[in-house]
């Protein structure tokens, strides 16, 4: 009795002195123990996430994935396997478990070893917020006490979701959410048991557990974790076997991406770093919205790919990439058993047998093929080694896991895929891509690849399947509409592609080049190309407000300048070299003349012209001040072409292009909204001095710099608030976008409304047939396929084509948009060159071969080379839209004028036709009898039709 009573007060001994140092530790320590209240509005490090204007995840940037969930959508089985694994006491304890702490003393005492099991959930989440994993005592009692702070602070359901929101699991995957994309693809509540079980198993040792670096470790960790889940009565024996036996799932998953924009998607990322550094636009949760639809998005960039196939398959074939028993030499089975073939010439003569060395002999070639009755044949070594190659590509071939494994060295490159072909046939083939799929390449497939020579030069057509392929051939395809193939190849041409809204400058759409990946560098706002015809429009606009009208008489006659400083004369030529004479501006601008542009330039004045020309967004420090500025020797982006397009599309106002249209936080709360400048001629007062160009030239620059800077200052002042320092700052921003919603700033005016209709209207008929065939009025304007294809008269636009057709432009507008698609060689000097007609093509479509598509014969230029990615972005973008009735602005009148001298005419007949002015600007003269030209003198109609009087 004495000695238990004795062992009692030593026990009460062993607990108060227990309890002393506890407090006294905890007292030492509690200066250097951080507060946990931070944990009650933490906000987790989650990657930026970038939408389409309709919500579709096109990128996502951030060095920790992470998916946050709610504890009550985390499926009972996920919560069932992470405490069976890591605590299940944990709803029991304070956040300090005694039993899982004695047991690991016992094993720090047995093994004198600092080993894993003593820590709760709640401990976990201490070290994971603020301690590192550094084994120490002092560490591990910092931790305890954190822990105790945590479960006084916390519920028990807020810690749990804390810790399964935060644990690291591999990867780069922070949280089970995030860990369930990563490794399998799947949302939480997609997974299986053993999926789940493969999780809850991870946070021991993500490096080393992961199912996809250590399939097999992983296998054992599921096991144990199964185990578990079953001694704690959570699952049966039977779903226990099933899901132990379950073979490994898990691969690589990047972000569940639902349009590949990623062009579009860097720029918005580039300016979220702009606007909120990179650490916090990585870490923050942000849901950043663009102004581009996905529907717009992915119809570019389908135009952009589809037109540089197009150029690139009337241009040639360049040839397969390599050839299957090639890859099997770089790539061999075996060193010490792999086959050594050697192809060149020289070593097979060399060879005893005159044949190829393989180990079992079973495709030895003979020197020799005998036939009975006939004359022994003697193969050349070229023959031999041929022969040679033929069997072991069908040895390959037979392989298919073998096959797929060299398929696989050869990257996509999207959208072609790699593939090899296993047969070849009359006019078709079979290939097999990386994925074990046999595709069937039909003739439409391959009637295209005839010989690339140079890039004005193609060889002859191909008559069968054979001159093009070979069996083992290694070859890019893609597909063109589902289910038809084409063989393709990477197009060595580049393309760039933009549209905008005009009236508020949206990006609609933004392609920079063929694959994002290849080429990070965008083409639609970093390649300064010149623009070629591209700027007559706006050489045509500063005529217009020079006293030139669209009835305007210009000579088309080709110049010849001596410049006695260089002692060369200058020779600006039209493409073709075809001289009209006598000319209308509106004819001339639809036809594209060189030299009466020139001449315009000359009626305006160089420096005139280069003023005038920065109201459309251009840099003034970036226009050439020579007459070479007539024909586009400028250097600007697709970007500041559409830019300056728009202020004729929008009738005459400046607007800046955006791409981020919102911003939300993690709680979807707006924390920040565009407010463009918008292009709304209604909102101005007609007498305000600001809204209409002076008379003088210095009023073709804008002059209100006051007024545009306070507008400016207005669209950043939202930024400002949520940049300024401080934890409410979101909150400022967050209720100023609630009360306030968008606000629309005005766009101040350049040019006025009447100039910009007159402009816009000429370039309606740059993209349509004039006149009349049989009154031999009729004539083409550059685009003509616009028309013809879209069928619509709202819309309008101008090639461009630069010296040597280097650099290709097409610009245009219709209802609600105005785009620019260019193309080009990255390397400047490198001309798009020109193509003959490949007669396979013009059999597939004998009627419309050359309207559009990879038919197209003749010199490349801004009609055949940059607007069909245009037109094919039109077809998809007006699918919707009715056609938009024409809106003639106040102060422009009609009148009836001759068609030759653009005088005033009373006639109505094919001579005459209605043309617009601006109100004081109309003709005053009257055509005389003798000044009319009637093109019917010299020959007779032989169909009748409607006469086009615009």
């Amino acid at each position: 009795m004495k000695i238990f009573r004795t062992l009692v007060v030593l026990f009460g001994i062993g607990i108060a002195g227990g309890l002393v140092v506890t407090a006294g530790l905890y007292f030492y320590l509690k200066a250097d123990l951080p507060s946990v209240d931070v944990l009650k509005d933490i906000r987790l490090q989650t990657p930026m996430k970038i939408y389409t204007k309709d919500g579709l995840l096109m990128s996502q940037y951030g060095v920790k994935r992470r998916i946050p969930v709610a504890i009550e959508d985390v499926p009972e089985t996920l919560i069932q396997a992470v405490l069976a694994t890591e605590d299940s006491r944990f709803y029991q304890h304070e956040g300090i478990d005694p039993i899982g702490m004695a047991r690991a003393v016992v094993n720090l005492v047995a093994t004198g070893e600092k080993g894993q099991g003593g820590s709760t959930l709640t401990m976990q989440l201490a070290r994971g917020f603020f301690l590192t994993r550094e084994k120490t005592y002092i560490r591990k009692i910092k931790e305890i006490f954190i822990a105790w702070h945590i479960e006084q602070t916390l519920t028990k359901d807020e810690i749990l979701e804390l810790y399964l929101n935060k644990v690291e699991l591999g990867h780069r995957a922070f949280g089970f959410g995030a860990a369930a994309q990563v490794y399998y693809g799947k949302t939480l509540s997609e997974l299986t048991l053993a999926q789940t079980a493969t999780l809850a198993g991870l946070p021991q040792a993500p490096s080393v557990l992961n199912p996809i670096s250590r399939p097999e470790r992983s296998v054992e960790r599921r096991r144990i974790v199964l185990g578990r889940m079953l001694r704690e009565g959570y699952i049966d024996n039977d779903t226990y076997r099933i899901a132990r036996d379950e073979p490994v799932t898990a691969r690589k998953h990047g972000a569940e991406i639902e349009i590949n924009a990623p062009y579009l998607g860097n720029l918005v990322y580039n300016e979220m770093i702009e606007m909120f550094g990179k650490e916090q636009a990585e870490t923050n949760g942000y849901k950043v919205y663009a102004t581009a639809t996905s529907e717009l998005q992915q119809a570019a960039q389908k135009a952009v790919i589809q037109n540089l196939h197009d150029y690139d398959e009337r241009h040639g074939y360049r040839g397969h990439i390599t050839h299957i028993t090639d890859l099997h030499l770089e790539y061999p089975e075996d060193a010490e058993t792999s086959v050594a073939i050697t192809l060149n010439e020289t070593s097979l003569a060399d060879e005893s047998a005159a044949a190829i060395d393989l180990p079992d002999s079973q495709y030895a070639t003979p020197a020799k093929i005998v036939n009975p009755g006939l004359a022994e044949i003697e193969l050349t070594p070229e023959e031999q080694a041929e022969q040679a190659r033929q069997k072991l590509t069908q040895s390959i071939l037979a392989d298919e896991e073998r096959t797929i494994y060299l398929l696989d060295q050869i990257a996509p490159i999207r959208p072609i895929i790699p593939a090899v072909v296993l047969d070849v046939f009359a006019q078709s083939a079979l290939v097999m891509t990386q994925t074990g799929q046999q595709i069937t390449l039909n003739w439409p497939g391959l009637a295209w690849a005839r010989p690339y020579i140079n890039d004005k030069r193609q060889g002859p057509h191909p008559e069968s399947a054979a001159a093009v392929l070979a069996l083992g051939d290694i070859i890019y395809i893609r597909e063109k509409t589902q289910n038809e193939w084409y063989l393709s190849q990477l197009p060595e041409v580049s393309g760039a592609f933009v549209a905008l809204d005009p009236n508020t400058g949206a990006v609609q759409a933004i392609i920079g080049g063929y694959n994002f990946y290849q080429s990070q560098f965008n083409r639609a706002t970093q390649a300064k190309r010149q623009v070629g015809s591209n700027i007559k429009p706006f050489i045509y606009s500063a005529a217009l407000e020079h006293g030139y009208t669209l009835a305007s008489v210009i000579n088309d006659a080709p110049i010849n300048q001596w410049d006695a400083s260089s002692g060369v004369a200058w020779r600006p030529q039209n493409s073709p070299a075809v001289y009209d004479g006598p000319i209308r501006m509106r004819v001339a601008l639809g036809k594209s003349k060189n030299v009466v542009s020139v001449r315009l330039l000359r009626g305006v004045g160089i420096e005139n012209a280069a003023r005038y020309l920065a109201n459309f967004g251009f840099d003034i420090d970036e226009i050439p001040r020579d007459e070479t500025l007539s024909l586009g020797s400028g250097s600007h982006t697709p970007m500041e072409v559409a830019t300056g397009f728009a202020v004729l599309a929008n009738g005459g106002f400046a607007i800046e292009p955006y791409f981020i249209e919102k911003i939300t936080d993690a709680e979807d709360n707006i924390i920040w909204q565009a407010q463009p400048l918008v292009a709304c001629p209604t909102c101005l007062e007609p007498k305000d001095d600001a809204t209409e160009p002076a008379a003088s030239n210095d009023a073709f620059v804008l002059n209100d710099d006051a007024a545009l800077e306070e507008a400016l200052a207005k669209e950043l002042a939202m930024l400002d608030d949520l940049m300024d320092a401080g934890t409410n700052q979101t909150d400022i921003v967050q209720n100023k976008a609630q009360e306030t919603g968008p606000e629309y700033l005005q766009a101040p005016r350049v040019i006025s409304e009447q100039n910009a209709f007159l402009v816009k209207h000429m370039l309606s008929t740059a993209v349509r047939a004039n006149g009349n065939w049989n009154k031999k009025t009729y004539w083409l304007g550059t685009g003509w396929r616009a028309r013809n294809i879209l069928q619509r008269t709202d819309i309008g636009g101008k090639t461009g084509t630069t010296n040597d057709s280097r650099d290709t432009w097409f610009t245009g507008y219709a209802p609600g948009l105005v785009a620019t698609s260019w193309v080009g060689f990255d390397d400047s000097q490198r001309q798009l060159g020109s193509t003959t007609r490949n007669q396979n093509l013009v059999n597939l479509n004998p009627e419309k071969f050359n309207w559009i598509g990879n038919g197209l014969i003749g010199s490349e230029d801004g009609a055949k080379a940059a607007q069909p990615a245009w037109i094919r972005f039109m077809e998809v973008a007006l699918a919707d839209t009715p056609e938009t009735p024409l809106n003639i602005p106040p102060a422009v009148t009609q009148v009836r004028i001759d068609r030759n001298t653009g005088k005033l005419t009373k006639r109505t007949d094919h001579t005459a036709m209605f043309e617009f002015f601006a109100a004081g600007t109309e003709p005053t003269l009257m055509v005389r009898d003798d000044q009319v030209i009637d093109p019917l003198d010299d020959a007779q109609t032989q169909v009748e039709d409607e006469d086009d009087i615009f």
